[in-house]
């Protein structure tokens, strides 16, 4: 992985308190990570670092949209990005030990002696989360002209083709439908 020091935050020098950083994503960033499941991606990700001696609080918002694969016909489709995300960061000597075996993926432990915060792998984490598992136009879209008639048609085939045949493993079972 390169290192990328636009995605390091100095906290060190850093008063207590709230402090906000900007961050603009695009498919650039997420070279280093390999293939991903969308592409065109234009994010904006707002990360507020609530400092305290001992801990920070990190605030991620993710916003803006990726191109993205139809599940329903194949076809590329524009989704929105958008989703909140909390990050807590403790500062502790022991920290390799305790990333380890703590349970919780919302906390991390970072080493006391620790001058930088590295973002970068939050970031990429938290902008796939933000890309809707469903991915599918809305129901008054479908068949419009961004879809892929030619496998919209095909589904159709096989809806009908379904309903026309009946499996013998389930025939049987039409005797309890009515008890």
């Amino acid at each position: 992985m390169s290192v990328r020091r636009e995605f390091e935050i100095a906290f060190v020098g850093l008063k207590p308190g709230e402090h906000e950083f900007n961050y603009e994503v695009d498919d650039k960033f997420f070279v280093d990570y390999g293939p991903q499941e969308f592409r065109n991606c234009h994010a904006n990700v707002r990360l507020v670092l609530d400092k305290h001696s001992s801990f920070m609080l990190l605030k991620f918002a993710v916003g803006g949209k990726a191109d993205v694969i139809c599940d329903r016909c194949g076809n590329s489709l524009t989704m929105d990005l958008w989703d909140d995300f909390e990050m807590l960061v403790k500062m502790v000597d022991n920290a390799e030990e305790m990333n380890g075996t703590d349970d919780d993926p919302d906390v991390c432990y970072i080493p006391r002696n620790e001058s930088h915060l590295h973002v970068a792998d939050w970031i990429y984490e938290f902008v796939n989360l933000s890309i809707p598992t469903h991915r599918m136009c809305a129901e008054s879209e479908i068949g419009g002209p961004k879809c892929n008639k030619e496998v919209l048609e095909m589904l159709k085939k096989m809806k009908e083709q379904e309903k026309k045949t009946d499996n013998p493993i389930w025939k049987g079972l039409d005797k309890f439908r009515n008890i």
